[in-house]
């Protein structure tokens, strides 16, 4: 592979003075020192940039002044670049007219037609600021439309919402009343066993299933699309809703999602993340038999307070997903990201191999959301082996968390770049394999999010 990288020269990071600067002072200020736990210094290594002062297409800038190339893309929310021009315009040129208002903004209508012609299986849009809104809302729905209380989702997942449904089935339960935990079952992904059992333990009982319609792994798309129409059949047959969770695959696997991309009839479906390019525009969309439960026009009927937030119908937040959607729509979007994702794939398996390291590290087959993972010698995930690969990889410009998200702005050049810092760093990692990576980390590994103590 050396031959392929003639010509690329990497980056040498090692100045954070800045940075750790700011990680002092930052945690008096913010509890957790971040407004999203997964961006805390708990999930980084030590020697990483604490806070980003700007970016441009693919790359960032820290308070240090280093550049990185890009590889999460602001929680995979940024689908076209950073600071992407036809997105600033869309935005500068409304400003001017104003952000909020005491009545509807005129582009609510339109952004409400733009986004369900995406959508033909759905009815009905409501907006907000961010996804854990449009999750509990439609959980919210389905309790409503179906008169039960219990909402059930794989035991496996990351990450649904920030609100007591979700975060009472973690280790972090600190807080939430043992009452509402109760309140929320869990069952195994892809395995349709697992959820035909929770159906006879709380026969009549179930509200909905939400799930992401497919993960970042290795599994082929047609079991992905088998066992997701099982799990909408099987969710119907039990006389539940069917939410699917497009927080993370909308504008990814498929344009607008992978609910377009197998055709799928869900009665509702979560968006954000890359539908506004990194811009705080979530959705929630439906059919409107359940839908309608949350309007005002039903006169006599009981009324569901569904969504109400001063900022969810902001106008610049509008245009940025009106413009995103444009750009998508205009140019080859989802084909060059897939493309650049096929290439990294590619090439990172063949350095992994030319290492020797296939038992030890691994990398999801899906283009659009590259996932890899770390063992340890004894073939155990190890997160110590992970943030080893982070620190390395970030001293020489590549912001890598233990994925890749490609977006419109990533190059073959991009690609190139981290296939060569990648290259360099697995010599590292043999040697932690040999040693331990306490041999060559900086200070303690990366912790996860949830986790029961701090």
């Amino acid at each position: 592979m050396v031959s392929t990288f003639n010509g690329v020269k990497l980056r040498n990071i090692t100045n954070f003075h800045k940075s750790n600067a700011y990680k002092k002072a930052i945690h008096n200020l913010i509890p957790g020192g971040a407004h999203t736990y997964s961006k805390g210094d708990d999930q980084f290594p030590q020697l990483a940039p604490a806070a980003i002062s700007h970016g441009k297409g693919s790359h960032i800038w820290d308070i240090d002044g280093n550049e990185y190339l890009d590889c999460p893309m602001g929680l995979t929310s940024v689908s076209l670049g950073h600071a992407y021009q036809s997105i600033l315009q869309a935005i500068q040129d409304e400003l001017g007219n104003g952000v909020n208002f005491q009545r509807p903004s005129v582009l609510e209508k339109e952004m409400a037609e733009k986004f369900l012609s995406l959508v033909p299986a759905h009815d009905r849009i409501k907006f907000a600021k961010n996804g854990s809104i449009v999750t509990t809302a439609a959980v919210k729905l389905a309790r409503a439309k179906t008169g039960r209380n219990l909402v059930a989702f794989p035991k496996d997942h990351p990450f649904y919402s920030y609100d007591d449904w979700f975060i009472g089935t973690t280790l972090c339960n600190k807080g939430i009343p043992e009452e509402i935990t109760k309140l929320s079952v869990t069952f195994q992904s892809y395995d349709i066993a697992s959820v035909k059992a929770m159906f006879e333990t709380y026969p009549g009982q179930i509200a909905c299933i939400i799930t992401e319609p497919e993960k970042s792994d290795n599994r082929s798309d047609t079991e992905k699309e088998t066992y997701i129409r099982e799990l909408i059949a099987l969710t119907h047959q039990n006389g539940a809703l069917f939410i699917m969770d497009e927080m993370v695959t909308g504008f990814k696997t498929s344009f607008p999602g992978s609910i377009s991309k197998w055709n799928l009839d869900p009665d509702m479906a979560t968006w954000g993340k890359g539908i506004a390019n990194g811009f705080s525009f979530c959705a929630l969309t439906g059919k409107n038999d359940v839908m309608d439960l949350g309007g005002i026009t039903k006169e006599g009927e009981e009324k569901v307070f569904l969504i109400s937030t001063t900022h969810g119908g902001e106008t610049h937040t509008m245009s940025a997903a009106i413009a995103t959607i444009d750009e998508f729509q205009q140019y080859n979007v989802i084909e060059h990201n897939h493309a650049i994702g096929d290439k990294l794939i590619s090439m990172c398996n063949q350095i992994i191999n030319d290492h020797g390291l296939s038992k030890c590290i691994k990398i999801s087959s899906t283009n659009w959301l590259i996932g890899y993972s770390f063992y340890d010698s004894l073939n155990e995930v190890s997160n110590g082996m992970r943030t080893l690969v982070m620190q390395e990889m970030i001293k020489r410009g590549v912001l890598f968390q233990g994925a890749f998200v490609p977006c419109f702005s990533h190059s073959e050049e991009d690609v190139l770049y981290f296939a060569k810092a990648f290259d360099e760093v697995l010599p590292l990692y043999k040697q932690a394999l040999e040693n331990g990576f306490e041999s060559l980390l900086i200070g303690a590994p990366a912790k996860p999010v949830f986790r029961k103590v701090l």
